[in-house]
C-alpha cells in the first residue's frame, strides 16, 4: 500500500487502513467484492471509532461492526471481539477470491458468501436487530487490494429479492 498523504477529517481512520463508504444501507443489499492479499470485508455504525491505534477502531473488534477477514489463511468473522473460524469444507485457502455480502437490514440478517463459479457457498449468519443504517466498510493490510465487482441485470441475491449494488 502506498502512503499518501491527506489532511484530516473527522470520517477518516488516522491509524488502520480501512475506509468506510459515504451511503448508509437501510433496506435489503447485495453486493461481491473481488480481493487480493488480506483483506477485511465489513459493515459498520456510522459510529464506529476512528481516531487512534486502539483495536476498538478495527471493523469486527467492537459492537459497532461486522467483518469478513479473507486471507489465504482462510475466512473467519468478526464481531464485538469475538471471532468465529469458517470450517474449511466452505472456507478455500488462496491469496485472492470473491466474495459476496447480503444485508437485510428489516430482517437483523447479514450474510457472507464466497463466489465460486458464479455458484455462492455459505460463509457465515450473523442475526442481530440493526439499530441504525450499516455502511460498508473495508480494511487492508500492504500489498492487499478490494474492487467492487458490476453485477449483471437481473442479478439477485440469495432468495431473489431486489438487489442494490452498493455505492460509495
Amino acid at each position: 500500500m502506498e502512503n499518501q498523504s491527506h489532511p484530516d477529517h473527522p470520517d477518516r481512520f488516522d491509524y488502520w487502513d480501512q475506509l468506510l463508504c459515504r451511503t448508509g444501507l437501510t433496506g435489503r443489499c447485495y453486493w461481491e467484492v473481488e480481493w487480493r492479499g488480506r483483506v477485511d470485508v465489513s459493515v459498520s455504525y456510522r459510529g464506529i471509532r476512528r481516531k487512534g491505534d486502539s483495536l476498538d477502531c478495527v471493523f469486527g473488534h467492537n459492537d459497532q461492526s461486522w467483518s469478513l477477514r479473507c486471507s489465504d489463511e482462510g475466512y473467519f468473522v468478526r464481531h464485538n471481539n469475538t471471532v468465529t473460524d469458517i470450517t474449511s469444507s466452505s472456507s478455500s485457502s488462496s491469496s485472492s477470491g470473491r466474495v459476496a455480502v447480503y444485508v437485510d437490514c428489516p430482517a437483523g440478517s447479514l450474510s457472507f458468501y464466497r463466489v465460486s463459479s458464479d455458484t455462492l457457498i455459505h460463509l457465515h449468519t450473523f442475526s442481530t436487530t440493526f439499530t441504525e443504517p450499516l455502511y460498508p466498510g473495508f480494511g487492508f493490510w500492504s500489498g492487499s487490494s478490494v474492487s467492487l465487482c458490476p453485477l449483471q441485470e437481473g442479478e439477485s441475491p440469495p432468495g431473489g429479492e431486489p438487489s442494490s449494488l452498493l455505492t460509495t
